[in-house]
């Protein structure tokens, strides 16, 4: 298939329609509540923003090293070796992108051939999927269960690898279930992949937003033989409130994917803003607090709309161990009770009253009856939101499918 008809194959994302949607009744004065997006409300912490505002004043806006300025990539160095214990050889082995998307943007275009497959959770982030065929490759999703507290089975893997299989790919902690991997898990992975000579990509974006007891553990500290099979993705969107800035990067010690890394690099963005990387800086070097009161506020966030969606008949939710997300399965009887024919047209109705929500088809092929609710926004709207997301759920779903029970209050955020 042809690059065009590669990109005409992509779907904008609900998402993104849903998003449009709730923005444009919010300008009209409906109150709504942000449960659709990923997009942490907290302001970046201060000793990052006085790096972004002197950076700028210094005059650092110009073009800078293709791979990353050497400060922030020695910067990464440290800290990939302290915090996730990957044991990379030297700052050679880091390139600074565009966000953790372009990460694997270029990851998958620096990594695949034509019909290549790749085996990916489902559910699954819809953008990594999209990134893959992209690429000329071919996502084989695995399903997760409920029961298996939306894990990979390895079982599951082992009977979908074959002669085309080219990578695993890993997302811990998950979006959009806020599953987590254990070590023992990813041990198994790591075992895997190397009996059959595969690469493992390990996308790490929410390894901060992770909630007591369980902790983060990056693949790439596991590898033995494999180790340059081993591509690791991070971000400072999640963990810094960055995502504005776009600032991501990729660990690498693959020989191969240091010649192409860059080309894609130098093609796609000319390297990364600049002054977005001196925040990036500031933010490994300086204090880390912020990152434990941006979990404690997103673990009350969590248990608030936990509570809420907890004891609804023919709905049973998922409690998050990492991540910003509530992953919900609806029954059958659930959704013939309030009418609507699937968890699509439930988004749909939620969104006509200005509760966000993302269906769970916008994420795989395997829960069409799923719908994800994002707890990223401020406190306050997860408090009144998911008050009145349970009471449209529990009383209000017929009244306001039918269009007579519209949440228009006056107000914004």
């Amino acid at each position: 298939m042809s690059l065009s008809r590669t990109v005409d194959s992509l779907s904008l994302g609900k998402i993104v329609v849903i998003r449009e949607q709730l923005l444009k009744a919010q300008s009209a004065g409906q109150k709504v509540y942000r449960f659709e997006s990923g997009d942490p409300s907290f302001s970046v912490a201060p000793h990052v923003l006085e790096a972004l505002k002197r950076s700028a004043d210094d005059g650092k806006t110009h073009y800078i090293p293709n791979n990353g300025i050497p400060e922030l990539k020695s910067a990464i160095y440290d800290k990939v070796r302290t915090k996730n214990k990957i044991p990379i050889n030297s700052e050679n082995d880091i390139f600074v992108t565009n966000g953790a998307m372009h990460a694997l943007f270029v990851t998958f275009a620096s990594l695949l051939d034509e019909g290549d497959e790749v085996i990916v959770p489902d559910p699954m982030w819809t953008e990594v999927v999209e990134n893959i065929k992209l690429a000329g490759g071919v996502p084989i999703g695995i399903p997760l269960r409920f029961e298996n507290n939306f894990t990979y089975d390895i079982s599951d893997i082992a009977r979908r690898i074959n002669s085309r299989t080219k990578a695993i790919f890993i997302n811990t902690p998950h979006n959009p279930t806020g599953a987590v991997l254990s070590r023992n898990q990813l041990s198994e992975l790591v075992a895997l992949a190397e009996r059959h000579n595969l690469w493992i990509v390990s996308d790490e974006a929410y390894e901060d937003v992770i909630y007591t007891p369980e902790g983060h553990c990056s693949i790439g500290s596991l590898a033995s033989d494999n180790a340059n099979k081993i591509i690791s993705v991070f971000s400072f969107s999640k963990s810094h409130a960055m995502s504005g800035l776009r600032v991501g990067y990729i660990v690498t010690t693959n020989k191969l994917l240091h010649d192409r890394i860059p080309k894609l690099l130098r093609c796609t963005i000319n390297g990364v803003n600049s002054i977005g990387q001196w925040a990036a800086l500031a933010a490994l070097n300086g204090g880390q607090l912020h990152l434990q009161v941006m979990r404690s506020e997103y673990e009350e966030r969590r248990d608030l709309m936990v509570r809420a969606l907890s004891g609804i008949d023919g709905i049973r939710i998922f409690e998050p161990k990492g991540a910003f997300y509530l992953w919900t399965e609806l029954e059958s009887t659930f959704l013939d009770e309030i009418g609507c024919s699937s968890a699509d047209e439930l988004s749909a109705a939620l969104a006509a009253n200005g509760l966000g929500s993302a269906p769970g088809d916008a994420f795989g092929e395997t829960c069409a009856n799923s719908i994800r609710f994002a707890f990223s926004c401020n406190t306050s709207m997860v408090r009144e939101g998911s008050a009145v997301l349970r009471a449209f759920l529990m009383n209000d779903a017929q009244d306001a499918l039918a269009g007579t029970s519209q949440i228009s209050m006056a107000g914004g955020k």
